[in-house]
């Protein structure tokens, strides 16, 4: 970073800003305390509304974290349960725990998660495979399991009597107020599994859980999990003190998935109720829920093509079962958590079958009471209800889709959606089970995430986390140059608007012209043009002079249906198509040098680096590949088969999107390949047979694989620094010449 004058910045930022900025390191980058500042993660509302939990990272080591509460009336926030405390955090995770916080996106330490009984007399702590109880009236934690095996998935049932985790396969309760645990299963081993989440629904679906408790905890349904059928893909784990094979079942496109079914416990009887999901196995059950009153349990079935969603209705007593909705499209469906029923037996649903995703009412046998929400804009998440006002509360991007606020409607006589929070940036909420009180995040590029508590009609009451950044928050000695985006559009070659964000370097000279980097991940359903903060890792690239361009292309996120389905049948086509017409915006600018344009991306971003290495014509001198799908027949059933159909039903367009036909259009010495050595959802391979291919033709690469690590790595505590500075080197050589 060049240095401001001292001079200036007495006269102009003494009172605002540090004096003089310092140059941010990408060292700093993974350093502690974090540069972002303290975050609320998990935030939650006690039952009883009294006081705000939530997970924060430790000062001296922000990737382990502790349970903190607040209390509503004020007071400083204090430290409930200090992870340390309970465990020395060195414990080797079972492969289960692994695989499941890979699924999640969780790479802290500590306490990761925890739960209230609704009561709230109780938090449940699960710690490193076992379980804790933190008794809310006077403290006391009760260590509850220690066994060799994890426990996964723990919670506590509705009312508080039982503590539920899967253990080894199978379902397991215990009294909260003693005594021995009960197996509801125990056929759980190899390839049957009770009460958990199968790898693809956890992956691509968002269901993390495999078993759901009856509001009145007099009944448990469950899934049971088969994978006899699934295709083992031996997969070498290769860490640093060498390599393991481990054989995973991993669903392939085209392939097997598992057979899932469901059965009700009824846990004073001990019956068990099947629950009759139809004669074809081969479907998604994409979520399960239990009507307010316990009587009903709700299905939703998800096809095996995606383009029908069902849902089905059970006597949760005897098992009869019905039809009540269906959901179709002709390209495909997102599933969404946007499904809530209501205690007068009616129901809130989301669908896109306007053209936009957007909320529904329905009567308790399926018929059509009302839509909701309308505009050419989608709803992003149903986030609560407050039923003694009757109004449903959802975050949404009404005025712009780069910024996200949260809004309540009236169901009973729906209307114009009022705004409960401020515009400006990105909100997102946690909201109370009862009351419409919520936990609003918010940031802006100005502004990293700051956490309060607001009442129900959008007043703040008190902060959580406020993580002002004024003189002593981390990132204050580097905010003197805190970059500011330039955000943008552009018009596809169908007409449709395109969002893009351009970050200039520090010390920014419009005479100059500066080498760019378009920093892409280009994959459906997703979104990277937004006014929040920004991660400080970005900065490390403009402090050493370079130009980083992002541009949504069609396909991705919180837009219309019409948008994201550009994709559908032929990825690797119109978004690449959308992110040349970016980088010939981007090389237009009198600021960039448009001979020394770079790309990288990481997962789906990576194979778009390799898709615009090898376009024609390309404009890209160089481009770093993180962990890039190589050829879809290797990825996973859910994802694949939603955009792509399978296989054998679409040739021509996986035969396209397959980079190895297409190695021959790189120029040599203009990739860097980065792969996890043991990433267990982009599986190695999807690297491995690039690199032959390319060694084959002899066209000269770069490649820098990481030992030990998963599809994460780029935010690994270990080796995310040698992710960035081996991108920075890579960059350095091949658009400055150094």
């Amino acid at each position: 970073m060049k240095k401001p004058s001292l001079t200036a910045l007495a006269a102009v930022l003494a009172l605002s800003t540090p004096a003089l900025a310092q140059k941010l390191t990408p060292e700093r980058i993974f350093g502690d305390p974090s540069l972002s500042g303290p975050t609320a993660r998990g935030v939650a509302l006690s039952p009883d509304g009294k006081r705000v939990t939530y997970l924060k990272g430790k000062p001296e080591a922000a990737n382990i974290q502790d349970l903190w509460a607040a209390d509503v009336k004020g007071g400083e926030p204090y430290r409930l349960i200090d992870s340390a405390a309970l465990s020395s955090g060195d414990k080797e995770l079972s492969e289960a725990e692994k695989a499941r916080r890979e699924r999640a996106r969780v790479s802290a330490r500590g306490i990761v998660e925890y739960s209230w009984d609704r009561q709230g007399r109780f938090i449940l702590v699960p710690l490193d495979g076992d379980l804790y109880l933190d008794a809310v009236a006077d403290g006391k934690i009760t260590r509850l399991t220690e066994t060799p095996g994890d426990e996964v998935d723990a919670k506590v049932s509705p009312k508080g009597g039982y503590v539920s985790y899967v253990r080894d396969q199978n379902l397991y309760i215990k009294p909260v107020a003693g005594g021995a645990e009960t197996a509801l299963t125990t056929d759980g081993k190899d390839a049957l599994s009770f009460g958990v989440a199968e790898f693809i629904v956890q992956e691509e679906l968002d269901r993390f859980t495999g078993y759901w408790w009856s509001p009145d905890e007099s009944r448990i349904v469950y899934t049971r999990v088969d994978e006899s059928g699934v295709d083992i893909v031996p997969r070498a784990d290769i860490g640093p003190g060498g390599a393991t094979v481990v054989n995973q079942r991993y669903p392939r496109a085209g392939r097997p998935n598992a057979v899932v079914d469901l059965f009700v416990r009824d846990l004073a009887s001990g019956k068990v109720t099947a629950l009759d999901l139809g004669a074809n196995k081969d479907i998604y059950v994409a979520r399960v829920a239990w009507s307010a009153d316990g009587k009903t349990v709700y299905v939703q079935r998800l096809s095996r093509d995606q383009k029908t969603l069902d849902l089905l209705a059970f006597d949760a007593a005897t098992g009869a079962g019905k039809t009540i909705l269906t959901d179709t499209d002709p390209h495909f469906i997102e599933v969404s958590n946007d499904f809530r029923p209501l205690t007068d037996g009616t129901f809130l649903w989301g669908s896109e079958k306007d053209g936009n995703q957007h909320l529904y009412r329905y009567a308790a046998d399926g018929k059509l009471i009302a839509q909701i929400t309308k505009g050419d804009w989608p709803v992003i998440g149903l986030e609560g209800v407050d039923e003694a006002r009757k109004v449903a509360i959802f975050s949404a991007s009404i005025d712009t889709p780069i910024e996200r606020r949260l809004y309540e409607v009236s169901y009973a006589k729906p209307g114009k959606p009022k705004a409960l929070t401020s515009a400006g940036g990105w909100w997102a909420a946690k909201v109370a089970d009862n009351g419409g009180a919520f936990a609003g995040t918010y940031s802006d590029p100005k502004t990293p995430s700051q956490t309060a508590l607001y009442s129900a009609d959008g007043k703040r009451v008190r902060w959580i986390e406020e993580n002002k950044l004024a003189e002593g928050h981390p990132y204050w000695p580097y905010a003197a140059n805190l970059p500011q985006p330039e955000f943008g559009s552009l018009k596809a070659a169908d007409g449709e608007t395109l969002h893009y964000e351009i970050l200039k370097p520090i010390g920014f000279d419009p005479a100059k012209k500066y080498p760019a980097i378009v920093s892409v991940y280009g994959g459906p359903h997703a979104q990277r043009v937004m006014k929040n903060w920004h991660s400080p890792s970005e900065r490390t690239y403009l402090e050493a002079g370079y130009v980083i361009f992002k541009l949504d292309n069609r396909g991705s996120g919180n837009r219309s249906a019409k948008f994201m389905r550009a994709l559908d049948r032929k990825l690797g086509t119109v978004e690449v198509e959308d992110q040349l017409l970016g980088a010939k915006f981007l090389a237009s600018q009198p600021y960039v040098d448009a001979d020394k344009l770079g790309v990288m991306g990481w997962s789906y971003g990576g194979f778009m680096a390799l898709m615009l290495l090898t376009a024609e014509n390309t404009p890209f001198k160089a481009g770093a590949a993180g962990a890039p799908p190589t050829e879809w027949s290797l990825y996973d059933t859910a994802y694949t088969e939603r955009y792509m159909g399978k296989p054998d039903e679409n040739k021509a367009g996986y035969a396209y999107s397959d980079i190895n036909n297409r190695i021959d259009k790189l120029a040599p010495g203009s990739l860097l390949l980065l792969h996890g050595m043991a990433d267990d959802n982009v599986i190695f391979e999807n690297s491995t047979r690039l690199m032959a291919a390319l060694q084959r033709k002899a066209i000269l690469f770069e490649m820098a694989m990481y030992p030990g690590e998963r599809h994460s790595a780029p935010g690994s505590k270990t080796k995310g620094l040698s992710v960035l500075k081996t991108h920075l080197d890579f960059f350095d050589r091949k658009l400055k010449g150094r």
